[in-house]
C-alpha cells in the first residue's frame, strides 16, 4: 500500500520560511517523479513544483520561482519543499504526489499517488 505523508505545515508570518517534508512508503521511491500541489478553498488543486526521479530536473510554477525549492533524498524516501519569502497568497493545503512518468507535467491526472495534505497559513 502506497503512502505519502506530508509534514511541516503551520502558521508563519509573511516573509518567513517553512520546510515541508513528504515521506513515501510502499513504492520504489527512486523511480517516481514527485510533485507538490496546493489548494485553497473554492479552487482547483494547483501545481507548484516537481522533481525528476533522480533529482536532476526540477520545475516550478511562475508564482513561486526564486522562493520555493524542491529536493529529494532517495535514501530516505523523502521529498522536501523549502518555502522562503512566504506571502499570504501562499496560504493553502499543500499536497505531495508521486508520478510514474519520467517527466510528468503540471496536471493532476499525471500523478498516481497523493498524500493527505498539510496546511500552510501565512499571516500578513
Amino acid at each position: 500500500q502506497v503512502q505519502l505523508v506530508e509534514s511541516g505545515g503551520g502558521l508563519v508570518q509573511a516573509g518567513g520560511s517553512l520546510r515541508l517534508s513528504c515521506a513515501a512508503s510502499g513504492l520504489t521511491f527512486s523511480t517516481y517523479a514527485m510533485g507538490w500541489f496546493r489548494r485553497t478553498p473554492g479552487k482547483e488543486r494547483e501545481f507548484v513544483t516537481r522533481i525528476s526521479s533522480s533529482g536532476s530536473y526540477t520545475s516550478n510554477t511562475d508564482s513561486v520561482k526564486g522562493r520555493f525549492t524542491i529536493s529529494r533524498d532517495n535514501a530516505k524516501n523523502t521529498v522536501y519543499l523549502q518555502m522562503n519569502s512566504l506571502k499570504p497568497q501562499d496560504t493553502a493545503v499543500y499536497y505531495c504526489a508521486a508520478s510514474g512518468r519520467v517527466y510528468p507535467g503540471p496536471r493532476v491526472n499525471e500523478y498516481n499517488y497523493w498524500g493527505q495534505g498539510t496546511q500552510v497559513t501565512v499571516s500578513s
